[in-house]
């Protein structure tokens, strides 16, 4: 059970103020590609639909986001808001990845995210396609890691 100390603010319930910094400190996380550190915004026993992958548990998040990044290469996320009620945030996203052999895939998706009182996420549903590109059609070409301030988000990117 967690505990103050294991607290994750913003907490719920959300405003579209702290839905937003809830949003983009996930973004900022992924893009570490550090899955130790990613997994601790979820709780213990989180429950996962990623794609047709069911996961549940920080153990099987940690495992899987390890497979996630020795497959999609120098990978780079971009989430929005898309709306938010009391403990519950919709997210839409791109991110941008190559395989071993260089080929180059833009991934789109929506999540549903649901959190407890301490501002882990206890559910996460992801729906994700992947569409292949050029490496001349990327849009997300800043150095790895979080995205800069100044980089345009979703929308304005035109995605």
């Amino acid at each position: 059970m967690p505990t103050s100390e294991d607290a994750r603010p913003p907490l719920p319930p959300f405003t579209r103020e702290t839905a937003t910094q809830k949003v983009r400190m996930a973004e900022n996380a992924w893009n570490t590609r550090n899955p130790e550190r990613v997994s601790l915004a979820y709780t213990t026993d989180s429950t996962w639909r990623n794609r047709a992958e069911f996961l549940s548990g920080r153990d099987a998040i940690t495992q899987f986001l390890q497979r996630k990044w020795v497959k999609e290469l120098d990978y780079r996320l971009i989430k929005e808001l898309w709306t938010f009620e009391g403990n519950r945030i919709a997210v839409r996203f791109a991110y941008e990845w190559h395989d071993d052999a260089g080929n180059w895939f833009r991934s789109y998706g929506n999540e549903n995210w649901e959190f407890d009182e301490h501002g882990l996420m206890r559910r996460r549903i992801a729906s994700i396609n992947d569409l292949p590109i050029k490496e001349a059609d990327r849009k997300y070409k800043w150095s790895l890691g979080p995205r800069p301030d100044d980089h345009p988000g979703l929308s304005d990117l035109g995605l």
